[in-house]
């Protein structure tokens, strides 16, 4: 799914960058570049390509990173969600998913060596 968002992405920044060149350079302020006359975009596109690739990846990297943040629900001044302020000392965590072996699981923890096994009912 994210492939086909910096695809998107990609389009958006690539027709950003063709209207933009074109009202730059044809409408708002033409100009004469190397004798190239001013009044066809078509016939000076491969002037402009340069400039729309930059536009596509500038576009595509910087909206997939956004995308990223918003998928992983990382946004500024978001409340950390740390299950135990230890580790980030000296102690490692392995939160494990719980649906029907409670028991079984605590056992197993406790018996392979886990010093502290704790079960937090998350919402």
């Amino acid at each position: 799914r994210l492939a086909i968002c910096a695809f998107l992405y990609g389009i958006v920044g690539i027709s950003v960058a063709t209207t933009m060149m074109r009202f730059i350079m044809i409408e708002d302020w033409p100009q004469d570049i190397g004798g190239k006359p001013s009044f066809s975009y078509v016939e000076n596109m491969p002037a402009f390509v340069p400039i729309m690739f930059e536009m596509t990846v500038f576009f595509a990297a910087h909206l997939m990173v956004i995308t990223f943040y918003m998928r992983s629900k990382l946004w500024p001044f978001k409340q950390a969600e740390n299950p135990d302020v230890r580790t980030t000392d000296d102690h490692f965590l392995m939160e494990v998913g719980v649906h029907d072996n409670e028991e079984e699981l605590v056992s197993f923890f406790k018996k392979t060596g886990a010093v502290e096994v704790k079960v937090i009912d998350k919402h």
